[in-house]
Parts: structure tokens; sequence; C-alpha cells
């Protein structure tokens, strides 16, 4: 039973709260004498006003964030883990350093957000706005961003090892020495991006659109390229080794020094066009080459 000395500290912080007359976050948890780093993990906070609060380092694993505005908050180093953002409005957030693995962000709007070095393993970001995003150093292994927007942002050293990237915009984004490995960028659209060191050996790139693309020094091997668009990309000494080229597009790429043996799609009249534009076959007879479907030149 609440004693009388409780039963008047309560009263009157509910009166602050009250008083205060606000729906943001940050304010309730001063008035409240609230600590974010241990206060609010598994809350639900579904629809709740964050926007510019100052949350680093707070826990708030398992917590229900969906459709929060979390607008240029402050959640560097913040544990995110589980956490359901749904639809939430991160945009200009400073996630830096933050774990949001298994968080689901679907939908979520994280335009122009600082997410450098954080935890996206397992994250789920299908159709989610990261337009101009960083993502720099970040790992999002295992990540489904089926139908995200990336258009823009800044992959540079993310791991991206066996993500979901069917469909998603990558137009002019940054992936330099991105790993890629086994990644499904099925139908995905990557016109002008940076792709140059990449990893993506055993990669889905069928349907993609890699048109002006720069693929030099990537690793390719044994990705399937299937009907791609490699129109006037840059592939010098790019590696695509048992790569699958059977019906992709090359008019114009720069095949110097790309390396090629042992590929799916390749005929002789291309082999031979492709060796006068510089391309190295590693192989002296294969019949894949032979028996190949036709290239577009």
């Amino acid at each position: 039973m609440i004693d009388g000395e409780s039963l008047q500290e309560l009263q009157n912080l509910i009166k602050g709260v009250v008083d205060a007359q606000t729906d943001n976050l940050s304010q309730i948890v001063k008035i409240a004498g609230l600590d974010p780093a241990e206060d609010f993990a598994g809350a639900d906070l579904r629809s709740t006003w964050l926007r510019g609060a100052i949350l680093d380092g707070a826990d708030l694993s398992g917590t229900n964030l969906s459709s929060a505005n979390i607008r240029g908050a402050i959640l560097s180093r913040a544990n995110l883990s589980d956490a359901n953002m749904e639809d939430a409005i991160l945009k200009r957030a400073n996630l830096s350093g933050a774990d949001l693995s298994d968080a689901n962000l679907s939908n979520a709007n994280l335009r122009s957000a600082n997410l450098i070095r954080a935890n996206l393993i397992r994250a789920d970001l299908s159709h989610a706005d990261l337009r101009g995003a960083n993502l720099g150093g970040a790992d999002l292994s295992r990540a489904n961003l089926g139908g995200a927007n990336l258009g823009g942002a800044n992959l540079s050293g993310a791991s991206l090892n066996a993500a979901n990237l069917s469909g998603v915009n990558l137009i002019r984004a940054d992936l330099i020495r991105a790993d890629l490995i086994r990644a499904n960028l099925c139908l995905a659209d990557l016109i002008c991006t940076d792709l140059s060191a990449a990893n993506l050996s055993g990669a889905d790139l069928i349907c993609s659109d890699l048109s002006l693309a720069d693929l030099s020094s990537a690793n390719l091997s044994g990705a399937d390229l299937s009907s791609a668009n490699l129109s006037g990309a840059n592939l010098l000494g790019a590696i695509l080794r048992g790569a699958n080229l059977s019906e992709a597009k090359l008019r114009g790429a720069n095949l110097e020094n790309a390396q090629f043996s042992g590929n799916l799609g390749i005929s002789q009249e291309t082999k031979l066009n492709w060796i006068r534009r510089g391309a190295i076959f590693e192989d002296s007879t294969d019949e894949s080459v032979a028996t190949g479907e036709q290239i577009n030149l």
C-alpha cells in the first residue's frame, strides 16, 4: 500500500507533467526524473513526439516507436535492437553507432539520417526512404531493403552480405569497397552508382540497371548479370570470372583489363570483340563461349 509521502510525490509528478502541456518526451523525461538509459526498454511509445530529443546511449531495445516523430533526434550509440519503428520519421536523426539489429524500420523516413557504423543486421528496411543517408561502414548483413530508396546514399565500406536489395533505387549512391557478397540486387536501379572495388561475388543482378556505373576493380565473380544493363559502365580491372552474362548489354562499356573466364552467354564473336576492347580472357578454350547466347555488344 502506498504511503502518504509516496502518494504526494506521485501527485506532484502527475501535476508537473500535466501542467507542462507538452507531448515532447524529452521534456516529460526531465520533469519525471526518468533515466532514458534504462527506463524505456520495451516501452510503448508509438506516435510519440521525439523530435530533436537527446537520447544518445539510451536503451530502447524492444520499444514500440511506430509512427513516432524522431526527426533530428540524437540516438548515437543507442540500443534499438528489436525496436518497432515502422512508419517512423527519422529524417536527419543521428543514429551513428546505434544497435538496430532486428529492428523494424519498414516504410520509415530516414532521409539524410546519420547511420555511420550502425548495426543493422537483419533489420527490416523494406520501402524505407534512405535518400542521402550516410551508412558508411554500417553493417546491413542479411537486412531486408526490398523496395527501399537509397538514391544518393553513402554506403562506402558498408557490409551488405546476403542482404535483400531487390528493386531498390541506388542511383548515384556511393558503394565504394562495399561488401555485397551474395546480395540480391535483382531489378535494382544502379545508374551512375559508384561500385568501385566493391565485392559483388555471387550477387544476383538479374535485370538490374548498371548503366554508367563505376565497377572498376569490382569483384563480380560468379555474379548473375543475365539481362542486366551495363551500357557505358566502367569495368576497368573488374573480375568477372564465372559471371553469367546471358543477354546482358555492355554497349560502350570500358572493358580494359576486365578479367573473364568460364562465363555463360558469351559467343565467340563477342569474345573477340571484347578482347579488341581490352578484355582479358583467361580460358583459351571454353565451351560456353561457343554455345552461349549472344550478348548485345
